[in-house]
């Protein structure tokens, strides 16, 4: 949005017009050089030069001199930024982020805070997550090692997801080194390249070695402040290794964290008076105001439009005419945007990119043939994959079992093309077989060729009821239960894995029950589509048929169920393994994290 100003320019480097004061200087050299040129100057009288000397000529030449005078001018002004308007233009600074340092020692077990100071921490971090004003958040878990727990990230319902699964037992050793929690802290900050921000530290107790590092994290331009959690009476826990201790809180030690980290200090309390306090809550702090959904209105550089007569200034510079050749040339131009071709502009890895693209936006609207042609040739693996998700789904088995032996051969061991390849060769025997079995049955079974036809339009309705035929065959729940799985893995698609495959997935060879089940089931089906067909007819609005669950469906669901309550219910066994990985990483780097 523009807003009208004056006519009158505003100048956004007006130091450039100080130039503009040797226009005088130049046009003095220009003439005294031209005069010496002249070798009648000093033989003949000045009144008679006039009248000797060709007119033409000088006047030529000094329209040459008032031609680069106004040259001059033109490039001075539009380096000094005339502007006519200015715009409004959105205002986007940095919010002050904010790390949330989180004591997970076995002192977090103490019940001095009911019911235990790790529950109470937990609770205020989910408040603080839900009642910060915007700015990014990351979470750090230390104990005698600091870990990141989430990065830095603006979707604080995202950390929130993480708190549950915080317990001292997911750290890899015991311990409260609150100095590297505050290092880590500063160094994620550092890392986002934040120039300021806030570390907050929910702890007990802080040593020496965590004032001098919130001291550093100060200079830096962080600011440390510290909630404290406990009671000055404190309370008994046990630690890993069995041993009754006690813990209390060091409200001294924690003021003493906050003024070295130019913070504050406050103690856990159940309302957020504390957060408010310690001014976490509003990410507008100490300069790095934020004014999203404001407007700022600012001068526009227009200086650029004075460059256009310039054109043919220069141009008459190199030759006589040129001005006006140029300016034909401009007319005879045709009038029309310019496009760049993307042979000419794109690199190769630009171009294959463009190529995966189109053929990825051709795969979501259905059209598998587009998608195809559009990953021909592409390098890569995954190009590769992809191209044979869109064969597959196109009906082409040989060519999609061609592309993921390509895929395998440039990545091997790549487990989604496996499972595909392999569910698309069981596609394709199952085809060959009820071609086989239709094959059999125009001679020997006339009447039925329209229901077998019948039973090919509908894959998607025979292939569940085959499946759960072939699961109640192998007599277990937790054979059918793998055969699904597998299925459900076997579904790719176009930059992410597990979606292509899906209408092929038909795993075994189709068996005379099975044929027998998918006629009766087409049959059924054809029934209920005539009499619902008829009661529209009729007028009448009958309640929907429910659908009753058949013996196979049943079993597969029981399986499904059987293989979900075989995944562990351990939220935290993800960081705990990650935090185990990446302290041993650490020690055989020498410790330093």
């Amino acid at each position: 949005m523009s807003v009208p100003v004056p006519a009158f320019p505003h100048w956004l480097r007006p130091m450039w017009l100080l130039a503009l004061l040797a226009l005088p200087l130049f046009a003095w050299a220009w003439t005294r050089l031209r005069t010496r040129r002249s070798a009648w100057q000093g033989l003949v009288d000045p009144h008679l030069l006039p009248h000797l000397l060709d007119t033409r000529a000088t006047r030529r030449t000094r329209g040459a001199l008032w031609l680069g005078l106004l040259g001059y001018a033109l490039a001075v002004c539009a380096l000094a930024g005339p502007s006519w308007q200015r715009s409004a233009q959105p205002l986007w600074r940095t919010r002050a982020p904010l790390v949330v340092a989180l004591d997970l020692s076995s002192a977090t077990l103490a019940g001095d805070l009911p019911p235990s100071r790790l529950a109470q921490a937990r609770a205020k971090i989910a408040q603080l997550l839900q009642a910060r004003a915007g700015g990014q958040v990351a979470l750090v878990a230390y104990a005698d090692d600091a870990f990141t727990v989430a990065p830095l990230t603006d979707d604080n319902a995202n950390v929130a997801l993480m708190l549950d699964a915080l317990s001292p037992d997911i750290m890899p050793v015991d311990g409260s080194d609150a100095g590297r929690g505050i290092a880590w802290s500063a160094r994620l900050l550092k890392q986002a390249g934040d120039a300021q921000g806030d570390i907050l530290l929910l702890t007990d107790h802080a040593d020496a070695s965590a004032r001098h590092a919130a001291a550093e994290a100060a200079r830096g331009g962080y600011r440390v402040s510290a909630l404290g959690i406990g009671v000055d009476e404190g309370a008994a826990y046990r630690d890993r290794s069995g041993v009754i201790r006690h813990a209390q809180l060091d409200a001294g030690s924690l003021r003493a964290l906050a003024s070295a980290g130019g913070g504050a200090y406050v103690r856990l309390e159940a309302t957020p008076r504390d957060l408010d306090a310690l001014g976490v809550l509003d990410p507008r702090r100490g300069g790095a105001l934020s004014a999203q959904g404001e407007n700022a209105v600012l001068w526009q550089d227009q200086g650029y439009w004075l460059l256009l007569p310039l054109l043919p200034l220069a141009a008459l510079a190199f030759r006589r005419g040129g001005a006006l050749a140029v300016l034909l040339l401009g007319l005879c131009l045709p009038w029309r945007p310019a496009h760049g071709a993307d042979g000419w502009w794109r690199r190769p890895d630009q171009q294959a990119h463009a190529r995966l693209d189109q053929g990825a936006r051709a795969y979501r609207r259905g059209d598998f043939a587009a998608a195809a042609q559009a990953w021909h040739d592409v390098p890569g693996a995954d190009a590769a994959y992809d191209l044979g998700n869109a064969l597959a789904k196109a009906g082409d088995y040989d060519g999609a079992i061609a592309a993921y032996d390509r895929a395998l051969q440039q990545r091997p061991g790549m487990e989604d093309a496996i499972v595909n390849r392999d569910v698309v060769r069981k596609a394709m025997q199952k085809k060959r077989a009820q071609a086989g079995a239709d094959n059999a049955s125009k001679g020997a079974q006339p009447g039925t060729e329209g229901k077998q036809r019948d039973s090919q339009a509908r894959p998607a309705q025979g292939g569940k009821q085959q499946a759960g035929q072939r699961a109640r065959q192998q007599g277990t729940r937790q054979q059918a239960g793998q055969q699904d799985h597998r299925q459900a893995g076997a579904q790719p698609g176009p930059q992410q894995r597990g979606q292509a495959a899906s209408d092929a997935q038909s795993p075994q060879p189709a068996t005379p029950a099975d044929a027998q089940d998918q006629r009766q089931a087409d049959a059924a089906q054809r029934a209920r589509m005539q009499a619902a067909l008829r009661r529209a007819r009729a007028g009448t609005q009958d309640k929907p048929v429910q659908r009753v669950e058949s013996a196979g469906e049943r079993e597969r669901r029981l399986a499904d169920e059987a293989w979900l309550r075989r995944i562990p219910d351990d939220p935290g066994g993800l960081l705990r393994a990650r935090f185990r990985i990446e302290y041993e990483r650490r020690q055989q780097q020498g410790g330093t994290p």
